[in-house]
Parts: C-alpha cells; structure tokens; sequence
C-alpha cells in the first residue's frame, strides 16, 4: 500500500512512521510534511492541506490506498467529503461530522440532546449579555471562542474582569474570527483525554493520556496546543474509563447516526474527573497534539491494516501494550505561543529508545531548524513515569537547545 498523511505537525509525524512500520506499506506521503520527516524516510508533497483538488489528483496518480487526515482546520473545510466525490477512501469525519469541534456549540447541543455530562454553560453573541452573566456568575469560569482557534480560544479566568476582556476580544475585537463565545462554568477535577477509533456504530477505545495545555511549569502561563503528554494515566481508575465510554462515547457515537451525521475516524474527548464522575471539557475530531505522539507507540498491531479493516467496514484488531509508560515532551521556540523567531538550529535526531518526532521544522543548509512554535517532542516508553522521565530529561540536559525551552514537570502529576 500507499498511504497518504494530511499535515505537516507532531501528530502527523507520528501517524506517518507508524504507518509506515506496517510490512504492508511500500511508501507513506505527507502533505505537506515538515522537513524532520525525511529522516524517517516519509516522502513530503508540496501541497497545502486547502488544495483538495491537487491532493486528490495527487492520491489519484499516486494510487494511493488511503488518506489519513491529521489536522482539525482541514476536516472543517470539507476534504473527507471531497475525497469521497472523487471515489477516494479516506479516513476522518466528514465536515458535518467534524462540526463537534469546529462548533464548540454544536457539542454542547449534542451533549444536552443526548445526555452527556458536561459543564453548565450558555452561548453568547452580544458582549453585554455575555457581560451580565458572567458578573452574575462570578469567577472563575471559563470562555471559550466557538470555533477553532489553534488551541488558544480558551481562557479559564480566574477573574471576572479576566473573563469580560477575553469575552470582549472575541466578540467586539474579532480576535479569533468568531461570532460567539461559550461561557460555561469552571469544573474542578482532573483532566485527561480518551481517544476512540470510529467507524459508524462502531467504536475502538485507545489507551488514556494527559496532556499539558500551559506552557510552563507547574501549569503557569499561557495555554498552548500541548506541551507534553504521557499514556496510559497510571492512576486513572478502570471504572472511570468505562463509565467515560458508557456515558460520553457511546450515546454521541450513537446520537451522530440518529443526526444524520454517521461518524467515521478519531473521536477525541478531553475529560475530566470530577466529584460527579467523568465530564466532557471539550471534543476534538482528530487525534491530539501531543497526545498522539504517546499513544501511538504502544500500538502493537498494524495500524495501516486497522485503518485499511476500518474503512472496508472489517472488524481490525488492534492490540496494544498493557506495561509501563510512554512519555513525550514537547520543545519548542522561545516566546512562543506568542511571538517566536525562526532559523534556530535544532538538535539532531534521537536513535534507540527515544524518538524523535518533529513539528515546526525545515531545512537550511544540511540543518534542521525552528520553523514553528513547536519544534519537536521527545518521547519514550518506561516501567514507569519516573524513569521515563529521567530517559527524557536526561537526553535534553544533553541536547543545545539555546533558543527553545520546555517543561520539566511532565508527568508529575501522575503516581510515580
């Protein structure tokens, strides 16, 4: 087989080589790809994940077997469906789909229609009615940009002022390009993150995951697309996850269909724990960045034949590794989420235990550099939390990495 990966990202780098592991597969493309991905012997195309028409030429000519698509903006913009009118199989939601994330509010409707647990919430257009409620309900309390905003269209305020200016900004200042906000209230608890393969009414839990949304230690600064991840969480009860799968993923499996909007892909739920049981903060549908970077090297069947089973409407079987952990951690350009600056020399590339997966990089002159806010992750699989962090951490004290920073906390809040 030829596969061909949508994205250019960490995540797609990981579903690449991971295909790419399968004796099934002759060749993996990635589209764009990024210039890491070279020294994993994927082949990177040209093309942009907005120019359906040429991808599709592309998958066409090459005769590829399938498309895997990576990134969340591509999925909202209808490339499933567009693959799918030129006879193509391709695995992700279609755009109608897909709308359980690119509308944040939609999910909410979804969750409500259905009974998922979430967090009480209203959706808003006009700022001073968004305004009052807030006041009325205090702080903290979370606001969030209804759309996709690259994982930095939420503010969990700890003030009411903080929440009216975020509020403002979206909807008086256009700062995301979004017309309304969701104004939900602040559940306390502990997050992590399931991950289902889905295919209509059918549905395949991955190991759970918990990702590190700020960009700092000990949970400080700005939220950021992720800063490191580990899978499984060691002290995530079993009873938990089944209640999750029970409560949250199947009635929204099911509950698409009844919509008219059969699910076909990764089904992402970002969870948390709470005193009443397991809650949805939010969905995503794709898998997640970092997160895929952990989960993906305890699979230990051939992904590109569970892709391949899935789509044919087979029954794929997946197996996984059950010992110890996988643990990744993010290093990425000084500044960033905010500002950032490119050109940076970056380390070469782990061999052995510890991957390497790359995400804002190109080529300059035989080097790799800093191309983007993310870099690159390190990650690697350990009999436990503590010595897959000492593996890590070890290998980054060792590395130059002047110019980029990363957390030194991953994985702390697990039972180590």
């Amino acid at each position: 087989m030829k596969i061909l990966v949508i994205g250019s990202g960490g995540r797609e780098h990981a579903i690449a080589k991971k295909i790419l592991d399968s004796p099934e597969v002759t060749t993996v493309y990635a589209a764009p790809g990024n210039a890491g991905m070279r020294l994993d012997g994927i082949e990177t195309v040209a093309l942009s994940i907005d120019q359906h028409a040429d991808l599709i030429d592309f998958a066409q000519t090459a005769g590829v077997a399938y498309t895997f698509v990576g990134p969340d903006d591509a999925l909202a913009a209808g490339i499933v469906d567009d693959f799918q009118a030129a006879g193509l199989a391709i695995f992700g939601p279609s755009q109608a789909a897909a709308e359980l994330e690119w509308s944040k509010d939609f999910a909410k409707q979804i969750m409500k229609r259905y009974g998922v647990p979430t967090a009480d919430h209203q959706t808003f257009s006009d700022f001073a009615a968004a305004a009052s409620y807030i006041q009325a309900k205090g702080a903290p309390i979370v606001i969030k940009a209804d759309g996709l905003a690259l994982g930095k269209g939420v503010v969990v305020a700890e003030t009411v002022a903080e929440a009216i200016d975020f509020t403002r900004e979206v909807l008086e200042e256009n700062k995301f390009g979004k017309s309304r906000v969701i104004v939900e209230e602040f559940l306390a608890g502990e997050e992590f993150s399931l991950f289902a393969f889905v295919k209509g009414d059918k549905f395949y839990i991955m190991p759970t995951a918990q990702d590190h949304k700020r960009a700092f230690d000990g949970d400080k600064g700005p939220n950021t697309g992720g800063m490191g991840a580990y899978a499984p969480v060691p002290h995530l009860p079993q009873s938990v996850v089944d209640t999750a799968v029970a409560t949250i993923i199947k009635p929204v499996v099911e509950g698409m269909i009844t919509e008219g909007r059969s699910y076909t892909g990764i089904l992402y739920a970002g969870l948390i724990l709470t005193a009443e049981g397991p809650k949805v903060i939010e969905f995503n549908a794709r898998f997640g960045d970092p997160e895929t970077q952990v989960i993906l090297p305890r699979l230990t069947s051939d992904f590109a034949v569970n892709i391949r089973d899935l789509l044919a409407d087979q029954v794929p079987d997946f197996t996984w590794r059950h010992d110890g952990v996988t643990l990744g951690v993010v290093v990425a350009s000084d500044g960033y989420p905010g500002a950032y600056v490119k050109g940076v020399p970056v380390p070469e590339q782990t061999t052995g235990e510890i991957i390497t997966y790359y995400a804002g990089v190109a080529a300059e002159g035989g080097q790799l550099v800093t191309n983007g806010g993310r870099v690159y992750l390190l990650a690697t699989t350990a009999d436990t939390v503590a010595q897959a962090q000492d593996k890590i951490y070890q290998q980054l004290t060792a590395q130059e990495t002047t110019g980029l920073f990363y957390r030194k906390d991953i994985g702390d809040k697990a039972n180590v």
